[in-house]
């Protein structure tokens, strides 16, 4: 039997933290090692194990895989989370690209200077009830089903739920225009490996606090 995946990254979110939902959700055990200072980093690039000088990195099936796009893509396919067919592949990317572009927005924000953090904040909370999440809430509606691609749990939804608890950190109350994505929040967050991923004590991390972005700052010369 093959041996766990080992992710190597930061002790926070920034890009690992996607495949760590999509792992715990398939019902992945996993093990990480940690990158606490630059020498880790260097280490690694030294010997020769990141394809491009550049982390996350997972350790799976034999691989040493880079690129979180191609990391989760992996993983979804292997753990049957990427839809029957290339239609529904395609509703799938097209969905987490979205989600994507809005988490992508909110990992960021915590190393913005202070004087943009607030318009920038703002500016999350429009794009995210203005242009994505109408687009989740009209899936839902159109198609009447549980889940956003072929009635089955897919990576799409993983992501989503992800990018809602994500954005209710930004403003607890972001879903108050959206019956259909609470709806789906609900039943996403209690399929039985979700919830244990969503428990205290799970390998899910906290949002990003000064404390770390000072550690970031430091291991990777930003």
């Amino acid at each position: 039997m093959a041996g766990k995946p080992k992710l190597h990254y930061t002790k926070g979110r920034g890009k690992m933290e996607s495949i760590r939902w999509l792992l715990a959700a398939a019902g992945v055990e996993f093990e990480e090692q940690f990158i606490e200072t630059k020498e880790d980093l260097e280490k690694l690039r030294n010997d020769g194990v990141l394809l491009f000088q550049q982390v996350p990195m997972v350790e799976i099936d034999g691989m040493r895989m880079v690129q979180t796009r191609a990391i989760l893509s992996y993983i979804a396919a292997k753990y049957n989370l990427y839809g029957k067919d290339l239609k529904e592949r395609a509703w799938i990317d097209m969905y987490v690209e979205g989600t994507t572009d809005l988490m992508g927005m909110i990992m960021y924000l915590p190393f913005q200077p202070a004087d943009t953090k607030e318009k920038n904040l703002a500016l999350i909370i429009e794009r995210a009830t203005a242009r994505y999440f109408p687009v989740y809430e009209k899936a839902l509606k159109d198609h009447g089903q549980d889940y956003l691609v072929g009635n089955k749990l897919s990576w799409a939804d993983i992501h989503l739920l992800e990018a809602i608890l994500m954005t209710e950190e930004c403003k607890p109350d972001i879903l108050s225009a959206f019956p259909l994505l609470q709806a789906f929040k609900g039943r996403i967050s209690n399929i039985p490996t979700i919830k244990k991923f969503l428990q205290p004590g799970s390998q899910r991390k906290p949002p990003t606090d000064e404390k770390f972005v000072a550690v970031v700052r430091k291991i990777f010369n930003i």
